[in-house]
């Protein structure tokens, strides 16, 4: 199976190359890409020098240009199809639906991946999109189980790619508004989910509050380990309760099941992290690397120190091992 990295700077993005990854994935500074983050992402430039560097090293380079168009702004994106065609993309990441007819019209030759953001998750779905664009692989959404994944990988009529490690979106991914409501900016479409600019900490005697736009997502108590304020990891009062809402400020980590996945026909396993540092990705991408190609009983053991780099230092198969009905 195929490792593919995130890379949100040309640091990160030499560093996935040399941990191991089989190909990096990264996007433009503008709203066509869903982790729209000031000081994040590539000029054309850059870009046009990452992809000649992994092309070199026999590295593909995959630009997500994932967010959905704006009416009466549409030359934007595909004015960033065009320029990643014209760059030598490996693949271009894609979610909207209108955005993959003008690609697979424009550069029928162009290799078309679908993003998780598109949230294809049955059969007839995913035929549309191979039948239609011409799509070569789905990223499946990571509200699947594993039997589930094994079963829409048999049927699938393109090959299928699954996130394994990172951070979690509870949502079907491409249909969140939660950010929106809290600071006007939208994930989807503006490719910034709990923009920093909108977060802010702050101290309340021994705990640390902190906070989106208006709203106080959470509180901190002693040596408690603090996440990053977004609307569906905040701990509310709900009745006589308080707890998490929506989803638990853990990250994903569903790696001590390669072998279930490998067996599935899974093409590909994708790491989240395009807002994580160049350290970040290459203590990941290099652990991964060692992973996939030991045996199962010592799997566990390189993976276990990868805990410490997850949100909250706490890791969740998520609905990979679905408990609950």
């Amino acid at each position: 199976m195929e490792l593919i990295c995130p890379a949100g700077t040309p640091a990160a993005y030499r560093e996935a190359l040399e941990a191991g990854a089989d190909a990096i994935y990264c996007g433009f500074a503008d709203e066509t890409n869903a982790r729209n983050f000031p000081g994040l992402n590539f000029s054309r430039k850059e870009m046009a020098q990452a992809i000649e560097l992994g092309r070199a090293r026999g590295v593909r380079s995959f630009i997500a240009i994932n967010t959905f168009m704006r009416a009466g702004d549409e030359r934007i994106w595909y004015d960033a199809v065009d320029d990643a065609v014209a760059l030598g993309a490996d693949a271009v990441i894609l979610a909207d639906t209108g955005l993959m007819a003008y690609t697979a019209e424009k550069h029928p030759a162009q290799r078309l991946h679908v993003s998780v953001q598109a949230a294809a998750s049955n059969p007839e779905a995913i035929a549309f999109l191979a039948e239609g664009f011409g799509a070569k692989r789905v990223v499946l959404p990571r509200v699947l189980t594993l039997d589930e994944v094994a079963a829409l990988t048999r049927k699938s009529a393109c090959e299928t790619e699954v996130f394994v490690f990172g951070g979690l979106c509870v949502m079907a991914e491409g249909r969140c508004s939660l950010s929106s409501y809290a600071t006007g900016k939208s994930p989807n479409m503006d490719g910034v989910c709990s923009p920093a600019s909108h977060v802010r900490y702050r101290n309340d005697g021994d705990t640390l509050v902190s906070e989106l736009g208006a709203y106080t997502i959470n509180r901190f108590g002693p040596g408690e380990a603090a996440g990053y304020p977004t609307l569906c990891k905040g701990r509310f009062h709900i009745a006589e309760a308080e707890g998490y809402a929506f989803e638990d400020p853990v990250s994903l980590d569903i790696l001590d099941q390669i072998d279930v996945l490998r067996a599935a026909g899974v093409k590909a396993l994708k790491i989240e992290g395009r807002q994580r540092g160049k350290a970040y990705v290459a203590a990941v991408v290099s652990t991964i690397r060692k992973a996939l190609a030991a045996p199962p009983q010592e799997r566990a053991g390189l993976v276990a120190s990868l805990r410490n780099l997850s949100e909250g230092q706490k890791t969740t198969s998520g609905a990979y091992e679905k408990r609950w009905r």
